[in-house]
């Protein structure tokens, strides 16, 4: 079955989604697998959903990381008031994948959705 455009986003808008992390690897099925500790579980906002899916509304900068660090993937989390809970990941395939030569990395509004295939 196959949900319909404005049913996949009325359950996008329902989930709070307030923080993105940072992978060098597929996160796995807790979003905790290759974890880039370095940069942590950072605020984000989210834009209402359209056409099933829901962008960052702002670009997130992370700093902290290595020269170079390998950044593949990203989770969105619901800080939940302080016990962080995990809603899924994807893999970043467009721009750049790698931390600057100052260790910061920023993860664009332009390229991060989150989307109900």
């Amino acid at each position: 079955m196959g949900f319909a455009t404005a049913a996949k986003n009325t359950m996008l808008d329902a989930l709070t989604m307030d923080r993105v992390r940072l992978h060098s690897g597929d996160p796995g099925g807790a979003g905790t697998n290759n974890t880039i500790a370095a940069f942590g579980l950072t605020a984000a906002t989210f834009a209402a959903a359209g056409s099933g899916a829901r962008a960052l509304s702002g670009d997130v900068a992370f700093t902290g990381g290595s020269a170079a660090q390998s950044v593949t993937y990203f989770s969105v989390w619901d800080n939940n008031g302080g016990s962080a809970v995990y809603h899924g990941s994807g893999q970043i395939t467009s721009g750049d994948v790698t931390a600057n030569a100052s260790g910061e990395y920023t993860l664009k509004a332009t390229t991060t959705t989150v989307a109900i295939s």
